[in-house]
């Protein structure tokens, strides 16, 4: 497979960005802030093609992390997930990958962390579609920290600049981005 240049990968996906998620009106966000623009992420990361950008981004800025593990809080990370595990396997460099449920569930094996076990002192990045207040993600770290996983990082599509780097850096998590919010004219 022809390896694609990084910043191509990063104008395709801005433009299908800009043309099928990005909204403007008059929104609440999962934070609870009141916004007149939206970041609808799924529209995304649940097409073919924008599923195979994001997961060929986010795999050349974890490369040389060396992780053991990638994965996030549902359901931003959910199909995410899916297409870094593919994209990693045709790559010949399988990932881990994980999704972190809001809360345990109440049957079955009563997981709050889905997919293979992680071991305690494996490293592990963290994504996501769009951060705001890095809500998501700080939960989805105090998860992982609870069974001794180590946060590498966190990385998303879009950071909205609205807090969610300074909250991360607080509970000890650089945040990196694909798109910061300026690259959408806001």
């Amino acid at each position: 497979m022809k390896r694609e240049n990084t910043q191509e990968l990063k104008k395709r996906l801005l433009v299908l960005l800009k043309q099928r998620a990005f909204k403007r009106g008059k929104f609440v966000l999962s934070s609870g802030k009141a916004s007149n623009y939206y970041l609808d992420g799924r529209l995304i990361t649940l097409d073919a093609e924008g599923a195979y950008l994001i997961a060929s981004l986010i795999l050349d800025m974890i490369k040389s992390d060396n992780i053991d593990a990638i994965g996030g809080p549902t359901l931003g990370a959910d199909p995410i997930v899916g297409a870094l595990a593919v994209l990693s396997y045709i790559n010949k460099n399988p990932l881990k990958t994980f999704i972190v449920r809001k809360t345990p569930k109440t049957h079955g094996m009563n997981r709050h962390i889905e997919g293979p076990a992680l071991k305690k002192e494996e490293r592990v990045v963290l994504v996501d579609d769009v951060a705001t207040t890095g809500e998501a993600l700080i939960e989805a770290k105090h998860v992982l920290s609870a069974i001794g996983a180590k946060i590498v990082k966190a990385v998303v599509i879009v950071d909205r600049c609205e807090g969610a780097k300074e909250n991360l850096e607080k509970e000890g998590v650089r945040l990196n981005s694909i798109f910061k919010i300026a690259d959408f004219g806001i």
